[in-house]
């Protein structure tokens, strides 16, 4: 390995690391404010199904937690996968995210059940699982189906997530994250065989 190629190397983990970091501080500084200052009361910024001013929580929600447990189990998943994601390219990491927030906090707001708040990041985790079960499907690299497959291996357990068995756990999320990260790696793959 090149010297040029090494530095490049570090230069872009340290690229992932400061990302992915500075989310993750975003959302434990956010977590630690709710809590200690405004007991809890952000949290009604989330997603409102069905009603009008509910849909501002599409952009708030994956920022808010309903405690530190929560916030807590959300955290690995979500470093890991996006790291996962990240691989591919930094722009891909955002274009991810944004559309499994759409497809996702859309979904809630569409059909969950009426007069409940639904927040976490477990919409956008959801959706960076999908992206990579299903990004060697439609890539179809050797790469792409080997991370594929190390994905599901490591977190195919997740997928339980999508069905409603426990209560206050919002299944919505999991479920139109998941479609949306499917629907990520169907037009990344697409933009990528155009540009080839």
């Amino acid at each position: 390995m090149s010297h040029r190629t090494e530095t490049s190397l570090t230069q872009e983990l340290k690229s992932h690391i400061l990302i992915l970091g500075s989310i993750v501080a975003l959302l434990w500084i956010i977590e630690i404010i709710d809590f200690f200052v405004f007991g809890g009361a952000l949290n009604r910024l989330g997603i409102r199904p069905r009603y009008i001013q509910g849909l501002d929580g599409i952009f708030f929600a994956p920022f808010l937690h309903g405690n530190f447990h929560h916030l807590t189990a959300n955290t690995l998943p979500l470093i890991t996968l996006g790291w996962f994601v990240m691989l591919r390219g930094v722009k891909d990491f955002f274009t991810v995210t944004f559309i499994t927030m759409i497809v996702s906090g859309l979904g809630v707001w569409l059909f969950a059940s009426p007069y409940t708040i639904h927040i976490g990041a477990s919409g956008v985790i959801f959706g960076y699982l999908g992206f990579l079960l299903l990004r060697g499907f439609f890539e179809r690299s050797f790469v792409s189906i080997v991370l594929s497959l190390l994905v599901g291996w490591l977190y195919g357990g997740l997928l339980w997530g999508i069905l409603p068995l426990q209560y206050g756990i919002s299944w919505q999320g999991h479920l139109f994250g998941l479609i949306g990260g499917v629907f990520a790696a169907q037009i990344l793959a697409k933009s990528y065989r155009t540009k080839a």
